[in-house]
C-alpha cells in the first residue's frame, strides 16, 4: 500500500516525486526501463523552469554548470539574412535561459531522493480503482505479477500514457515534422560563444547552443520522412541523412557541429502534440488519478516549452496535494479528488495554450515558400517570437510559505504543512487566435 504512486521516471515523474517530498508525502515511482532514460540529449529550461527548480531546491546545483545564453540568432539558408531574436521580459535579473544535459538533469532530480523511491523494471499493465472502507483507492497490476495499491496515481509515462489512455483523453497527433537531436563534443573545445543559433530554410529548421566550452547540442527539424525511410535505428546513417541530404545548403558552421556528433546521443523521432481542445475538455483526473508532464500536454518543442511546463506541473500537483494531508502526515483519501481537481484547473488552459503556440510557431517558421509566408515568417521573428516567449516568464509558485528565494536563486524552505498559500503572478500572452488571459490565483 501507497500513498502516491507515480508512473513513469522522466522529468515530470522524477521532479513531482520530489516536490512531493519537499512537503511530507512519499511517491513510489515505477519506471518500466532498467535505468533513466535520457533520449533527447539535452534541452532548453527558460525562467519557468527555474522558478519550477528554485521551489524545488535544486536550481543551484545546475545553475554552477550550465552557462546562460541571452542572444538568439536566426540566419535565412536562402538570403543569408540574419534577425536577432530578444527575449522580451525574459532577460531580468535572475531570468535566464540555459541549455542543459538531459541525463545531468534526471540525475539530479533522482540523487534528491530517499532510497528505493524509483523502482525500475517496473510496467504497469493494468489500473482499476475500488471503494475500500468508503474510501477510492487505486489497484496497479505490473508485468512482474506485483499488485500495488496507492490513495493516488500521477501518470507522467510520457506522450503514449496508458494513464492517460485510461483516463479517456485523446490520443496524440503526429505534427507532420520530425526532429533529429544530437550532443556534439569538441574534446579540445569548440571556442564558440554562448549563443543560440536558428537556420530556417523552406520546410525545416534548425539550431545549436553551446552547453559548456566543450558540448553543444544541435536538433534540426522537417517534414516526416517518407514511409519506409526507417534510418531512426542506425545513428551513422542517421548522420549522413543530416550531413549530405536534409542540411546540405546549411552553413559549414552547423555541419561542422553535426560532424562531431556524439552518435550515441542521436535520435529521431516524430514530433507529435494533443490536441489543446482535449486538454481544455478532456478528463484529466478521474477519483484519485491524474497526469503530467507529456502525459498531458505533449507539444512540439518550438517554444522549448515541454520540459519547462512538466517542471511547473510537479510543483502545482505537490502544493494542491499537500492541503489532502492529515494531522498525523498520511493523506486523507476523502480529499484527494478535491486537490487533483484543483491541480488541473490550473493547469488546463495554460497547457493548452502552450501547445497551441508551440504549433503555430512551429508552422510559422518553417511551412511555406510563397510570397506570403515569407512575409509572415519576417513578421513572426521581428514581432511576435519575443512576446510569444513571454510565456516562459510565468512564476508557478513555491510550495509552502516558508520558502525564500535567496539572492543565489535558491529557494530556502522546510517540509512544515502550512495552510494553502501563495499568491502566484503569471503572465499570459496573446498569441494570433490563442485568447491569453492574466489572472491571479489564491489557493
Amino acid at each position: 500500500m501507497e500513498e502516491v504512486v507515480i508512473v513513469g521516471a522522466g522529468i515530470a515523474g522524477l521532479a513531482t516525486a520530489m516536490a512531493l517530498k519537499k512537503v511530507g508525502v512519499r511517491g513510489l515511482v515505477l519506471e518500466r526501463s532498467e535505468g533513466l532514460r535520457a533520449t533527447g540529449a539535452a534541452l532548453t529550461l527558460f525562467p519557468n523552469a527555474w522558478y519550477a527548480l528554485d521551489a524545488l531546491g535544486i536550481s543551484d546545483k545546475l545553475t554552477t554548470i550550465y552557462t546562460p545564453f541571452v542572444k538568439d540568432y536566426v540566419t535565412n539558408v536562402k538570403t543569408k539574412a540574419i534577425r536577432e531574436v530578444r527575449y522580451e521580459g525574459v532577460n531580468r535579473s535572475g531570468d535566464e535561459q540555459r541549455a542543459v544535459n538531459r541525463k545531468v538533469l534526471l540525475q539530479v532530480l533522482a540523487e534528491e531522493l530517499p532510497p528505493n523511491t524509483i523502482r525500475f523494471s517496473s510496467k504497469v499493465t493494468s489500473i482499476e480503482t475500488q471503494v475500500e472502507q468508503g474510501s477510492s483507492i487505486c489497484i496497479l497490476a505490473l508485468e512482474d505479477g506485483t499488485i500495488i495499491k496507492s490513495k493516488v496515481v500521477i501518470g507522467c509515462d510520457g506522450a503514449h500514457s496508458r494513464i492517460a489512455r485510461w483516463l479517456g483523453l485523446g490520443s496524440p497527433v503526429d505534427s507532420g515534422r520530425s526532429a533529429i537531436r544530437g550532443l556534439a563534443v569538441y574534446s579540445q573545445g569548440h571556442g564558440l560563444n554562448h549563443e543560440f543559433q536558428q537556420f530556417v530554410d523552406v520546410s525545416k529548421r534548425a539550431g545549436f547552443v553551446p552547453l559548456n566550452d566543450k558540448e553543444i547540442y544541435w536538433f534540426f527539424l522537417c517534414k516526416a520522412p517518407p514511409k519506409g525511410a526507417d534510418i531512426g535505428g542506425d545513428p551513422n546513417l542517421l548522420l549522413r541523412e543530416v550531413v549530405d541530404n536534409l542540411a546540405k545548403d546549411f552553413p559549414p558552421l552547423y555541419l561542422d557541429v553535426v560532424g562531431h556528433s556524439d552518435l550515441s546521443t542521436l535520435t529521431w523521432a516524430p514530433l507529435i502534440f494533443r490536441y489543446p481542445w482535449d486538454v481544455i475538455l478532456g478528463n484529466l483526473t478521474s477519483a484519485n488519478i491524474t497526469v503530467a508532464g507529456d502525459a498531458m500536454h505533449p507539444m512540439t518543442p518550438d517554444l522549448g516549452q515541454g520540459a519547462c511546463s512538466a517542471l511547473e506541473d510537479a510543483v502545482v500537483l505537490a502544493r494542491n496535494i499537500r492541503s489532502s494531508i492529515s494531522g498525523l502526515g498520511e493523506l486523507e483519501t476523502r480529499n484527494d479528488g478535491f486537490a487533483l481537481e484543483r491541480y488541473t484547473r490550473e493547469r488546463r488552459w495554460r497547457a493548452a495554450t502552450l501547445i497551441a503556440a508551440s504549433f503555430v510557431s512551429g508552422w510559422v517558421s518553417q511551412d511555406g515558400s510563397s510570397w506570403w509566408m515569407r512575409f509572415l515568417r519576417d513578421v513572426f521573428y521581428k514581432f511576435i517570437l519575443g512576446r510569444a516567449l513571454s510565456a516562459s516568464t510565468y512564476d508557478c509558485g513555491k510550495l509552502c510559505q516558508c520558502q525564500q528565494r535567496s539572492p543565489t536563486r535558491k529557494v530556502l524552505g522546510c517540509q512544515h504543512l502550512y495552510a494553502d498559500e501563495i499568491l502566484r503572478r503569471g503572465t499570459y500572452f496573446e498569441f494570433f487566435l490563442v485568447p491569453y488571459r492574466q489572472f491571479r490565483s489564491h489557493a
